[in-house]
């Protein structure tokens, strides 16, 4: 992604929030541009690091999603943690936009906003705590931790209720690990990300002398 100078780190709002807007916007728009064949080559190199790191974590209970349109990992994201043993918990979107949890066991319904959402008990929003590691959707995650999401909030309140040492990993295609993002104070951080190159632990220290931000200007 596309970065130049600038000395800003966290900017006040609303200066966040419609930088945000733009960097998801042109974030978007470029996964989606990418050929089918060449996302499906990302995703399975980003599936085979992710499933290497839990087993070596020795991780049994894995907190994910189910990926939608152009997100890293593909809709397969779910079987392929089921299918390599995990226990493995999907969130339900409730009307006011926190998250309950249920166990996947290999069935799927349409949820709200064109989600993808488990048919089982609904096992209440601090079911989460039970995983050991919670996947989060994100469209890019800067070297200290901040994640753009969607812009719903959902898992920002969601990962507040994790314990410390339970991990919340992002999953991004390359490129969408970035030196900074705009962030507001109730983004909450993420750990780790899992990109088709490898597991990168986070915050992650920039080289020296440089206060690089995320930015839509190709120039």
């Amino acid at each position: 992604m596309p970065a130049r100078q600038n000395e800003r780190v966290t900017l006040p709002e609303p200066d966040a929030v419609a930088a945000k807007r733009a960097f998801r916007t042109e974030l978007l728009a470029r996964r989606r541009a990418v050929p089918v064949a060449e996302r499906a080559g990302a995703d399975a190199a980003l599936l085979a690091h992710l499933l290497a790191e839990l087993a070596r974590r020795g991780v049994t209970t894995v907190a994910a999603y189910v990926p939608v349109g152009a997100e890293p990992g593909a809709p397969g994201l779910p079987d392929a943690l089921r299918s390599a043993g995990f226990t493995v918990l999907l969130p339900v979107l409730e009307p006011d936009g926190a998250l309950d949890w249920a166990r996947y066991t290999g069935e799927l319904a349409d949820g709200p906003r064109g989600l993808r959402e488990p048919v089982g008990p609904r096992l209440g929003q601090a079911a989460v705590t039970g995983a050991e590691t919670v996947l989060v959707p994100a469209v890019a995650v800067d070297r200290r931790g901040v994640r753009l999401g969607r812009g719903g909030g959902s898992y920002d309140r969601a990962l507040t209720r994790l314990a410390p040492g339970v991990s919340a990993t992002a999953l991004l295609y390359d490129g969408e690990l970035v030196d900074v993002l705009p962030a507001e104070p109730h983004d909450r951080r993420v750990d780790a990300v899992v990109t088709p190159a490898g597991v990168r632990s986070l915050p992650w220290p920039a080289p020296a002398g440089t206060a690089r931000t995320a930015t839509t200007s190709t120039g």
